[in-house]
């Protein structure tokens, strides 16, 4: 079954931020700022990229969405971060209503649209244990036969962790939370043509039935300066320091290792 995840990268959506501009250029200034940037790819590269290259089954694709004036140096550099994940591909687009755009360029990817398939979303600034993909494969053959009375079914992983990182490494904590977008995925039957995209992670259950697996440390949710959800809320969790052992646990689970953070995050 096609397993298909979509990653918006500093993408310049007309609505889908919890934080709003007046002016698209207003937000295409704020998003392709360089100190911003400059944290989102740091991100990326040592806490989103690591997990998927690490998927125990790599049998999926990721769509990466940028704007079509994403700086050209800077999508060299994104370039340059994926060029050893094959799964991976860049697609660019004009500044578009999120909802009918993303819907759009997920339908367009799958590639038999009678079967039905899988779809996650991918935040830059996240990632997911190195067996999500396997897991929600598994998870999509238990559920498979909701399909006969309904379009879509969701499937969750509802505890992970929030993490900041930085020149010192990370700290975390543990998290339960259902419904984020990390660790979640949906089952799309085939000539359905709604996506993940067509629904607030949150008010899923509103739609369709779902599955939800307490398995541990199934995510990481970013924190940080230019984190979209955080900057609307002042809700942070409590996070400490990691301790060795734990850092070698968060190399185990999600492919994070923290010298590299502490490395990457430590550059001029």
């Amino acid at each position: 079954m096609q397993v298909i995840g979509i990653c918006r990268f500093s993408y310049p959506a007309i609505g889908g931020f919890q934080i709003e501009h007046d002016q698209i250029a207003d937000r295409i200034a704020h998003l392709y700022d360089d100190a911003r940037l400059e944290e989102r790819f740091r991100l990326f590269e040592t806490v989103a990229l690591p997990c998927l290259r690490a998927q125990t089954d790599p049998h999926f694709g990721l769509i990466i969405v940028i704007g079509d004036q994403f700086p050209q140096h800077y999508r060299h550099r994104l370039e340059a971060l994926i060029a050893d994940l094959p799964q991976a591909i860049i697609h660019a687009e004009p500044p578009r209503k999120q909802r009918e755009v993303m819907k759009e360029i997920l339908n367009e990817a799958r590639i038999d649209k009678e079967d039905p398939c899988l779809q996650f979303r991918f935040d830059d600034d996240d990632a997911v244990a190195v067996d999500f993909v396997e897991k929600l494969r598994a998870a999509a053959k238990i559920g498979a036969p909701l399909l006969t009375d309904n379009r879509t079914v969701a499937f969750d992983w509802n505890r992970g962790y929030a993490a900041r990182f930085g020149a010192e490494g990370i700290a975390a904590t543990e998290l339960y939370r259902p419904y984020f977008v990390a660790a979640l995925g949906m089952l799309i039957r085939g000539k359905c043509w709604q996506t993940i995209m067509n629904f607030g992670h949150e008010k899923i259950p509103r739609f369709m039935p779902t599955m939800s697996f307490s398995n541990p440390g199934m995510y990481v949710r970013g924190i940080n300066s230019s984190n979209d959800s955080r900057r609307a809320t002042t809700n942070d969790p409590l996070l400490t320091r990691l301790d060795s052992a734990e850092e070698a646990a968060f190399k185990n689970r999600f492919a994070i290792e923290a010298d590299e953070v502490r490395r990457v995050f430590s550059a001029s």
